[in-house]
């Protein structure tokens, strides 16, 4: 079979294999600016330089605070992913922050950067040493739980509490249809290659009870560039064996108890929601919801998960010294 054939044949493969979900029915969350061109009240956006990378830093509440909610993107995605959940921690008075992790959204994308669950977790590290934050609420999505659990298990006295978005320790998983062909040399890259924005639109909003905002899709996809997709390459091809990486990950966490907060997309196309259940090997004792969302259940379903991480960061996120507010 020629390779063009044989290439045409895999993606479309791919796709139609995580689309079957999608549902013809109003986009969710529409009162938030998805695109990441306006803010909410009590959120703001400056620039960080860590290591000589340069990255978006989005902040609400206190910003000398040392204990904050951090939160973590997945991929594709960015640290805009989390503008409501910013705001939602603004409200409650306290400290928040989310970055462009190094080969994502508006950060720096330099082709030695070390674009694996390590390497990333080693920069979040620097990002938070250098905004002197050293009591840390993780909020992960996606690869955000590699990179945000990697962080983790070497920082564990640090860990005080984490919710997880479809994301977490990845025991008895072992990868998507597109992670597969990702992995693979040649495939992978002329995947890559041939993405366009139809393929990627039909691939973000599989699993979706209710359609994915469009400025949320178009944002991810202008982020979605050359360099993206190449450290995209790199990260997956780095993770030989999630499972093995998952299990490691929870012998340490488990150690400590801490609060911990699961919500996850019901019809998930890329992490099956049987993996929220494992979240307990790591977090004994975790909540996990399963909600009637797809893979950004943040973004689909703002309301049920305001009802959620609300409360949650209200018991377990101490308030500063002064007990006010920031507006």
């Amino acid at each position: 079979m020629p390779l063009a054939r044989i290439r045409r044949v895999a993606i479309a493969a791919a796709v139609a294999s995580m689309v079957g979900g999608v549902a013809l029915c109003a986009p969710a969350g529409a009162r938030v600016d998805w695109s990441g061109r306006t803010l909410p009240h009590g959120v703001t956006r400056s620039r960080l330089v860590v290591d000589g990378l340069h990255t978006p830093l989005l902040q609400a509440g206190p910003r000398k605070a040392r204990e904050a909610i951090v939160f973590v993107h997945g991929n594709p995605g960015s640290g805009a992913d989390a503008v409501r959940l910013l705001a939602d921690a603004a409200q409650l008075g306290r400290r928040a922050i989310a970055i462009d992790m190094p080969g994502f959204g508006r950060a720096s994308k330099p082709a030695n950067f070390p674009y694996s669950a390590q390497g990333e977790a080693a920069f979040l590290g620097h990002v938070l040493r250098k905004l002197r934050i050293d009591r840390v609420h993780l909020a992960l999505h996606d690869w955000g739980g590699p990179f945000g659990l990697e962080w983790a298990i070497r920082h564990p006295s640090q860990l005080k509490s984490v919710v997880l978005f479809d994301t977490g320790v990845f025991i008895n998983y072992y990868g998507h249809p597109l992670a597969l062909m990702w992995h693979t040399p040649v495939v992978g890259e002329l995947a890559m290659e041939t993405t366009t924005k139809t393929t990627f639109t039909l691939a973000v909003q599989s699993g979706n009870p209710r359609l994915l905002p469009q400025d949320f899709v178009d944002r991810m996809w202008d982020e979605y560039d050359a360099a993206t997709r190449r450290a995209d390459l790199k990260l997956y091809r780095s993770v030989n064996n999630p499972d093995a990486m998952g299990r490691a990950e929870a012998a340490v966490l488990r150690k400590r108890r801490r609060p911990a907060l699961v919500i996850w997309g019901g019809t998930d196309q890329y992490i099956p929601a049987y993996v929220a259940y494992e979240q307990d090997q790591a977090f004994p004792g975790a909540s996990v919801n399963v909600l009637d969302s797809g893979h950004w259940p943040f973004v689909d379903n703002v309301a049920k998960v305001d009802r959620l991480v609300i409360p949650f960061w209200r018991r377990n996120v101490a308030r500063p010294a002064t007990g006010r507010r920031h507006r």
